[in-house]
C-alpha cells in the first residue's frame, strides 16, 4: 500500500496513506490555511480519492499544530458578484466531504474560522486544545456563512448560541466547544493530530460496513421524527446481520480473539 501521495512542501493539500488512515493536512501555513480555489480544488479531490480507496477506512483532517483554517481566501471572492460566485459552484468542492461515507476525524489547534469551522462542522470526530478558537466570522466582511454555517451550527448548538455566534462573530474557545458538544475530546496542546491519529487506527480496525451504516443513521436521522429515526436506525441494523463482519465479529468474541475485518 503506498504510505504517501503527496510530500511536495508547495502543494496547498498533502495527503498520506497508512494503516488504513487517510491523512490530509491543509498546507498554506503562509496565509494561515486560508481556503482559495486551488486549496478547495486539492481537498476536493483528496477526499474523493480517500473515499474510493478500499485500503482507506477513516480519514483525518489537519491543518498543522498552529493553525486549521482561518477561512475562506477573500481574494478569490472580493471583486465577485452574486453570478460570478455562482458560476465558481463551490458547494461542489464540499460535496465529497459532506458526503463521505467514511468517519472523518478533524484534529484542530489554532483558529477554524469561517469556511473552517464549517469544514469541521461537516467531521464526525472533532479533537481539539486549549489553543483552539471556532466561530463563524463571516459577519465581519459583510456576508454570511455559505457552506452549512447556519445550518449545521444551529442543528448542533441550537439557535441563541448559533444567532450570537453567526450576529456577532465572536468566537468560541476549545474548551467551550468541549462543554457544547461541538468538539469530541480537548488534549494537551500540540497532541490534536496525535490523538485523531490514535482514534482513527482504532476506528479503521472496525467493520467499515458498520461505521458506514453508523454514520448514515446519526446523518439522515437527525431530522427525521423520532419514530422514522428509529425504523432507520433498525433497518441498518438488520442489514449487517447479512456481512460476513457480523459473522466474523460475533465469533471472534466468543472465541476470545481479535476480529479481522474485511469490509464484506
Amino acid at each position: 500500500m503506498q504510505e504517501t501521495d503527496s510530500t511536495n512542501s508547495e502543494s496547498p493539500v498533502l495527503v498520506n496513506r497508512k494503516n488504513g488512515v487517510g491523512a490530509i493536512t491543509l498546507n498554506r501555513p503562509e496565509k494561515r490555511n486560508a481556503l482559495d480555489l486551488t486549496m478547495r480544488q486539492t481537498l476536493a479531490e483528496s477526499m474523493r480519492l480517500l473515499t474510493d480507496d478500499e485500503q482507506i477506512r477513516v480519514i483525518v483532517i489537519t491543518g498543522g499544530d498552529k493553525v486549521f483554517a482561518a477561512g475562506a481566501d477573500l481574494n478569490l471572492l472580493v471583486d465577485k458578484g452574486p453570478q460570478e460566485v455562482a458560476s465558481i459552484d463551490l458547494p461542489q468542492y464540499w460535496a465529497p466531504l459532506a458526503n463521505c461515507p467514511k468517519p472523518v476525524i478533524a484534529a484542530v489547534s489554532g483558529h477554524a474560522l469561517g469556511a473552517g469551522c464549517e469544514l469541521i462542522l461537516m467531521c464526525d470526530i472533532v479533537v481539539a486544545d486549549s489553543t483552539t478558537r471556532l466561530g463563524q466570522t463571516e459577519c465581519n466582511v459583510g456576508i454570511m456563512p455559505g457552506a452549512g454555517g447556519t445550518q449545521r451550527l444551529v442543528r448542533a448548538v441550537g439557535k441563541p448560541l448559533a444567532s450570537l455566534m453567526l450576529m456577532t462573530g465572536e468566537m468560541i474557545t476549545g474548551e467551550r466547544a468541549y462543554q457544547l458538544g461541538l468538539v469530541s475530546e480537548l488534549v494537551e496542546d500540540g497532541k490534536t493530530i496525535d490523538r485523531a491519529m490514535k482514534l482513527a487506527q482504532r476506528a479503521a480496525r472496525m467493520p467499515p460496513l458498520a461505521l458506514a451504516a453508523i454514520k448514515r443513521s446519526l446523518k439522515q436521522g437527525a431530522d427525521l421524527p423520532l419514530n422514522e429515526a428509529l425504523a432507520l436506525e433498525h433497518r441498518e441494523f438488520l442489514l449487517l446481520f447479512d456481512t460476513q463482519d457480523k459473522t466474523e465479529g460475533m465469533r471472534a468474541f466468543l472465541e476470545k480473539r481479535k476480529p479481522e475485518f474485511s469490509g464484506k
